[in-house]
């Protein structure tokens, strides 16, 4: 049909289907170096990459006010640049970034052994023809809200992401959509629980986790 495919890759650096990077899928990638990823600067930052010598051509010219020298605009653009600070933080972290992601692998790995017979967690599934990085580590449970109060009480950092489902955010309140119209999605977001997940966890930090996680489901 003579699509352009642009893939929102913010999350997933590293990330292979099929033994091909995420970016061979699609004309152009994205991804986020924002402070919490899993290559992040320290600030604002981010990068697009594509094969496509004509589409990188635009997106340099987008980036940088549509100049194509110091005082001449071949189109509006915008003031995308990504500044030389943060692109030296990010120019030190990634040769670590492939030792950080085995990390992240083997705390996944890590959390689905200890998991695996509570009944009550419902573990996220890695596909075989799949590489996960593992920016999150996201399970499913009863009472998400109170597990995650005792967790926290109990000293486990934990989040959501994200509680509020796309057609129920207020920006999209014009399509109409109403509670019940994505019955999956709203369960999903009431149900996920992102335990922590990051390079420098440590084995009995995720025992802790899952035995305190074991614990608190067991009284529900």
């Amino acid at each position: 049909n003579n699509l352009l495919l642009i893939a929102d890759a913010a999350q997933a650096h590293l990330a292979r289907y099929r033994e091909k990077p995420i970016s061979d899928w699609a004309d152009m990638t994205t991804f986020s170096f924002f402070p919490g990823k899993n290559l992040g600067a320290y600030g604002d930052a981010g990068m697009v990459v594509t094969n496509d010598e004509k589409l990188a051509y635009q997106l340099r010219l987008l980036r940088n006010h549509g100049r194509i020298d110091k005082y001449e605009h071949l189109v509006e653009g915008y003031n995308y640049r990504l500044d030389a600070l943060q692109a030296a933080v990010l120019g030190v972290k990634l040769p670590h970034l492939a030792g950080w992601t085995e990390s992240r692998r083997q705390h996944a790995a890590g959390y689905r052994e200890q998991l695996k017979e509570v009944d009550k967690v419902v573990l996220p599934v890695e596909l075989a023809e799949c590489y996960h990085v593992y920016h999150l580590f996201v399970v499913r449970v009863p009472e998400r809200d109170r597990v995650r109060k005792e967790l926290v009480e109990a000293g486990v950092a934990c989040g959501v992401h994200y509680p509020l489902p796309l057609h129920l955010q207020p920006a999209y309140a014009y399509l109409n959509y109403r509670e019940g119209d994505f019955p999956c999605c709203e369960d999903y977001a009431k149900s996920i629980l992102s335990l922590p997940m990051f390079a420098e966890l440590t084995d009995d930090e995720i025992s802790f986790t899952c035995k305190t996680l074991n614990k608190i489901l067991k009284r529900i």
